[in-house]
C-alpha cells in the first residue's frame, strides 16, 4: 500500500486513490484560508487544492493541465491539483502559501 506523507502525518491508501480524498478521509485539508469553504469539491475547476507532490502519481490529464494554465497558476509552478491526482506509490505532499497554495 502506498503511503502519503503530509504535514507530519503518514497515511496509507489504496493504489489509484485520489489524493484529495485520501487527505480528507484522514482529516487533513489541502486548502488555505477561505478556500476550505469555497472550492469546487473535487471537480478540478477552481485550482485551490494545488500542492507540490514528490513521488509516484498519475500523469496530469487534460482537465488538470488546462486549469493549471490559468492564474494564479502556471505550468512552471510545478504543482498538481490534489483532486485530480491519483496516488500510485509513496508520495510526499507540500501545500504552499497563498489562497491557491501556489507559492511552494
Amino acid at each position: 500500500m502506498p503511503t502519503v506523507s503530509y504535514q507530519g502525518e503518514e497515511i496509507e491508501c489504496e493504489k489509484g486513490a485520489v489524493l484529495r480524498d485520501v487527505l480528507n478521509e484522514a482529516g487533513l485539508s489541502v486548502y488555505n484560508g477561505r478556500s476550505a469553504q469555497f472550492n469546487c469539491r473535487g471537480m478540478g475547476s477552481c485550482g485551490t487544492c494545488a500542492v507540490k507532490v514528490d513521488g509516484e502519481v498519475s500523469e496530469p490529464e487534460l482537465k488538470e493541465k488546462a486549469r493549471l494554465w490559468f492564474p494564479p497558476h502556471h505550468p512552471s509552478h510545478d504543482v498538481r491539483l490534489a483532486c485530480q491526482t491519483r496516488v500510485e506509490g509513496d508520495v510526499e505532499v507540500t501545500k504552499g502559501r497563498g489562497l491557491f497554495g501556489q507559492h511552494v
